[in-house]
């Protein structure tokens, strides 16, 4: 596609000399995703430093037809937020925050601002913004709502979107909706925030929100503890969440590879327990300070190695140890990046059927990729499993990765037959588009398209991407 540099020109105009870029070498590092399975290219980065910079860009993009992607922080893994000839709106000059609002715990913020910094403003207030995710240093406030992201916390405190109270966005014909407010009830109508939370760019770039906060634990618990089998780990949820009365804020299930992947690529780690074991979860309890939550777990613990459920296990004594603990559980992306050709999936399944799940779909995957080495790992408390392979050992990486749609097909087939989904927090993006007709009804897909055209009648915002097009016969 070829936008015409009239149109090049006023976009230029619209944001002024700090806010854009031709140079390629500038442009470069927004081009390609994280795992380097998507690059692109865009003849026009733009940068807007406000809201009404974001509206007067898609008023001109509207008028034109000229296509456009938004981008947070580029830590997207299902190729959403890489431009293939649009226009590319980088939203991370977009970093204005409000001071947090201590009695209704909420704290307003522009779409640019890290979930990192989030994080550290409601800790210097002595409260808690609860997502979590490996990227939080880099990813964005705006692309964790487009996405709808998830992470390690979402037990407790559910995802990106139950954390939403208000949001500003600038729809395709560059109007601005303007929701910025901290409101826990509003039924005035069609619930317009939670429309464009997850909509992966495709109705509206989203440049503020109103994000809810939540008292700061005064008790925090993390054990690593060694199971036979995910059917055991979800006993050991079971229990766990009876004995603590619901504190339990993550519950993340591990192989063994992955805890060797990351003891053999992540300088400072190295193995909690003294044996080792086919699985692990790593667990996290939170509470008041009212609470004796840790001789809740630990009489748990002990009662789950008695019975079985558990073989070994080690709590936390003391902040440091509790980040060791967490350390190998957020470096098993990187370190299996680190060794080489993966397969990735991120699906979902109702809680109870994930050991069935792993159970079917692994030897069915092995049937396809023989020698692949499985690394399942991830949300065991809600249902979300990183369902990802690495290439066998010393075998052709390439040749591997070429297998990937095969491989993706199958073990989607299979989240298709436990009433599961193919994408749990990742999102669509390009990876998956092609996908969805064949996993959703097309009441479902019709009604999708219908509000993409209700909002973007164009087809201008991240086009490609999300919303499949018709192709009945």
């Amino acid at each position: 596609m070829t936008v015409p540099q009239a149109v090049l020109d006023r976009l230029k105009d619209a944001v002024g000399a700090k806010g854009f870029s031709t140079d390629q070498n500038d442009i470069a590092p927004y081009l390609e995703e994280w795992r380097s399975k998507y690059s692109g290219h865009t003849p026009l980065l733009l940068k807007p430093a406000m809201a009404a910079e974001v509206s007067a860009i898609l008023r001109i993009a509207h008028e034109t037809g000229t296509p456009v992607v938004t981008q947070g922080g580029n830590t997207g893994l299902v190729g959403g937020q890489i431009p293939h000839g649009e226009i590319l709106l980088s939203t991370r000059r977009l970093t204005q925050m409000a001071p947090v609002d201590e009695s209704g715990m909420t704290v307003t913020v522009e779409a640019g601002v890290t979930l990192a910094q989030v994080q550290a403003a409601a800790d210097d207030r002595n409260l808690l913004f609860p997502l979590s995710l490996a990227s939080e240093g880099s990813c964005t406030i705006g692309g964790n709502i487009a996405t709808n992201a998830g992470g390690t916390h979402v037990l407790r405190y559910g995802m990106t979107r139950a954390l939403v109270l208000g949001l500003q966005a600038v729809l395709p014909n560059g109007s601005v909706l303007d929701m910025l407010r901290a409101l826990h009830k509003d039924n005035t109508g069609y619930d317009m925030k939670q429309m464009l939370i997850g909509s992966e760019g495709t109705l509206g770039v989203i440049t503020a929100a109103t994000l809810r906060l939540f008292p700061k634990p005064e008790v925090s618990v993390t054990a690593m503890v060694a199971v036979p089998t995910p059917a055991a780990a979800l006993a050991l949820m079971g229990a766990m969440q009876a004995r603590t009365g619901g504190m339990l804020s993550a519950f993340e299930l591990l192989p063994r590879i992955a805890l060797d992947l990351v003891i053999r690529h992540v300088e400072g780690t190295r193995d909690p327990l003294a044996a080792p074991s086919p699985w692990y979860v790593l667990l996290e309890a939170t509470s008041g300070a009212a609470t004796d939550l840790a001789a809740s777990v630990e009489t748990t613990l002990a009662k789950a190695i008695g019975d079985g459920i558990a073989t070994d296990a080690v709590v936390a004594a003391s902040q440091a140890q509790s980040a060791a603990l967490w350390k190998l559980r957020e470096g098993v992306s990187e370190s299996q990046k680190r060794e080489g050709a993966s397969i990735k999936h991120d699906i979902s399944v109702p809680v109870a059927m994930i050991p069935d799940f792993i159970i079917r779909a692994t030897p069915a995957v092995l049937a396809i990729v023989p020698g692949a080495r499985p690394v399942s790992f991830g949300h065991l408390g809600d249902g979300n499993l990183h369902f990802n392979f690495s290439a066998p050992a010393g075998g052709d990486g390439e040749e591997f990765l070429a297998r990937w749609d095969e491989v993706q097909q199958c073990v989607h087939d299979i989240v298709q037959t436990f009433g599961g989904s193919i994408s749990a927090e990742h999102g669509i993006g390009t990876m998956k588009v092609a996908a969805l007709p064949r996993y959703k009804s097309h009441a479902e897909l019709d009604a999708l398209r219908a509000i993409k055209a209700a909002f973007d009648p164009k087809n201008i915002l991240n086009p490609g991407k999300l919303v499949p097009p018709v192709l009945r016969l």
